[in-house]
């Protein structure tokens, strides 16, 4: 089946219907672009890339007096590069957007950050307070430019996302809406340390990719998929810049910014940030710290992800939109991976996403930013995709429904009642457990992974596994499964890997979502007003760490990643327990594999509470 929006009835007006009624009144001359510095008020030069709209009807100039909304994007990955082949794409990271709404009116504005592409400057964190201050200086740039309007929209997938936060928490007046698309919102649970366990994507992965990029490595470059085309030489020079001497000018500051990979084990703690700067916390670079105390009232954001987005992405947009609940606020969770590349499904009939993520974002920006009546308030806030049940859904709310509680029983079970007697199963770790090398993690460390988890049958083997009964009856599963586990651990500390799998009557396992946790941050908290969960929130502050006491029962409750399935009728449903990652996280404790006792039974029994339902019928 297909992502697209024809699939369930979940929209009032289709965005694909939207996009049809709506005229294009303008196209892109992309030969036209002009470039440019502009300074920032501590001296910083930033290369800016301005496309206009020009009449659709073939003129070749633009009035003087028009006059645009904006759509501005700031990237790290380069605003457009230098090329050898006339006949490459240029700006491979920001060009659907440049395509699309340039011919709706809307002037497009890209900005290298500081210390990448053609931009001056360094990089000292991933995402710093300066970068967020550097966005509401472009705002104001823009406002003063004879093509300007004065209104502002901003999108992006990823970093290009979260910046859009953070340009929307200056409260800039200009800034009509955003919508955020596949983007972090608290750097350390969703990104860097997803349940506290350091990930080896961004030490390793990213990391490497940021320096070849801030570098114009094309030789380190080679191995990422979507930046290493041999036909693409390094950042363009801006137009005041014929020499490059300007350009090699900034890549040589790029020399000196840090290094990930280097930094992260100084963020271990969200409350403490690297020896030599403590202020510089995680909470200092991540969009949510500032986002709902910045916005201006009201501003409407779009909050867009997917089910294999990384290690909690969709968490960030959930978070967002559970935090904000402005009046116009949307959020969108689509079968995808990061950056909606591919349709994650199984029963996908075609490998790419098909959904008009486009026309979806013109329709909001039409209304909010050109000031169209799009009738966008007449639909539902939440659109999410079932998986297996291959349909759009709709709700005003997230989650859903309410979860229903299934107990870990006797002979690796889950039932609907807890077992009588108290017992307890045994779990050695193995450190070499891994869940394989085409997950969701590969794809955030720029690797093209075009099918996911497709030897996911028969790793579960390996784990702890409990499964329930026979479903009678096709289930949505939508939201956040959340496992209580009462433990003994044989060490200190320990890791928590737990996955939830369809049984297919077939006997084939399918990888639904997973999630985990270090022991040492098993205690929960209340969540905070500007990071609002619907699951268990816990601070990851070194204060409230604890280690275990060997042998001696525990709790710990955690929530798996979202997700939204249909586990068919005739299926089963597994909740597997492991203590490993060995391909995307370290071991804990290192070089001592824990063994874990579940405890089963009696009052202090494990359990799982899962969000499901009957499927609705269309």
């Amino acid at each position: 089946m297909s992502d697209n929006d024809l699939q369930g009835a979940a929209w009032r007006i289709p965005p694909s219907a939207y996009a049809t009624e709506r005229t294009a009144r303008h196209r892109l001359k992309k030969d036209q672009v002009f470039s440019q510095y502009v300074s920032m008020s501590d001296g910083c030069r930033l290369a800016v890339d301005v496309y206009l709209p020009y009449p659709a009807d073939g003129s070749e100039a633009i009035h003087d007096q028009e006059k645009f909304p904006t759509m501005v994007i700031f990237t790290p990955y380069t605003r457009r590069f230098s090329t050898v082949d006339a006949s490459v794409e240029n700006a491979p990271n920001i060009a659907k957007y440049r395509d699309f709404f340039v011919q709706y009116g809307y002037a497009v504005v890209v900005v290298d950050l500081r210390g990448t592409g053609a931009s001056f400057g360094t990089r000292i964190a991933l995402r710093s307070p300066k970068e967020r201050d550097d966005t509401r200086e472009v705002a104001q740039w823009i406002t003063e430019q004879p093509w300007s309007d004065g209104k502002i929209g901003s999108t992006g997938i990823s970093y290009l996302g979260a910046a859009s936060c953070f340009l929307a928490s200056t409260g800039h007046s200009a800034v009509k809406a955003i919508a955020p698309l596949f983007a972090v919102s608290d750097i350390y649970s969703e990104q860097l340390f997803p349940g506290g366990m350091l990930s080896r994507v961004w030490s390793r992965n990213y990391d490497e990719l940021m320096i070849a990029l801030d570098r114009n490595d094309r030789r380190a470059l080679e191995r990422f998929a979507y930046f290493g085309d041999p036909r693409l030489s390094g950042p363009q020079p801006v137009d005041e810049d014929a020499s490059g001497e300007l350009l090699m000018q900034a890549l040589d500051e790029h020399k000196n910014n840090f290094r990930l990979h280097d930094m992260m084990p100084e963020l271990a703690f969200r409350d403490e940030g690297p020896i030599h700067d403590p202020s510089l916390k995680t909470d200092s670079c991540s969009p949510f710290h500032y986002l709902r105390s910045g916005i201006r009232p009201g501003t409407p954001v779009y909050s867009v992800s997917g089910w294999f987005d990384g290690g909690g992405y969709a968490n960030g947009s959930v978070s967002r939109f559970l935090s904000l609940g402005g009046p116009h606020d949307r959020l969108l969770l689509g079968p995808w991976d990061h950056g909606a590349r591919t349709n994650i499904s199984p029963w996908r009939t075609q490998q790419a996403a098909e959904f008009p993520l486009m026309q979806e974002l013109l329709r909001f920006f039409d209304q909010h930013v050109q000031e169209r009546d799009t009738q966008l308030d007449l639909e539902s806030k939440v659109h999410y995709y079932c998986v297996h049940a291959e349909r759009w859904m709709a709700s005003d709310v997230w989650p859903p429904f309410t979860a229903q509680r299934r107990y870990f029983g006797e002979g690796a079970t889950l039932a609907a009642e807890p077992p009588v007697q108290p017992s307890a199963d045994s779990y050695q770790t193995q450190f070499d457990t891994t869940t394989g090398l085409a997950t969701r993690w590969e794809r955030l460390g720029a690797q093209e992974i075009d099918t996911y988890y497709d030897d996911w049958d028969g790793r579960d083997l390996r784990l702890l596994n409990y499964t329930t009964p026979v479903f009678e009856e096709d289930t949505e599963l939508t939201g956040h499964i959340t496992v209580s586990l009462s433990l003994t651990c044989s060490e200190a500390d320990a890791a928590l890997f737990v996955y939830a799998s369809e049984i297919e009557e077939s006997g084939v396992s399918r990888y639904i979502t997973e999630g985990m946790l270090r022991l040492l941050h098993r205690q929960t908290q209340p969540s905070p007003p500007e990071y609002q969960t619907a699951w268990p929130y816990r601070s990851f502050y070194r204060r409230d760490t604890k280690l275990l006491e060997p042998g001696v029962p525990d709790r710990a409750t955690f929530a798996l990643l979202p997700v939204s399935w249909c586990v068919k009728a005739g299926s089963r449903l597994r909740i597997s327990i492991g203590g490993a990652d060995a391909d995307h996280f370290p071991q804990v404790p290192h070089g001592r594999p824990p063994k874990l006792e579940i405890l089963i039974g009696g009052l202090d029994g494990s359990f799982v509470d899962i969000p499901m339902r009957p499927l609705r019928a269309l």
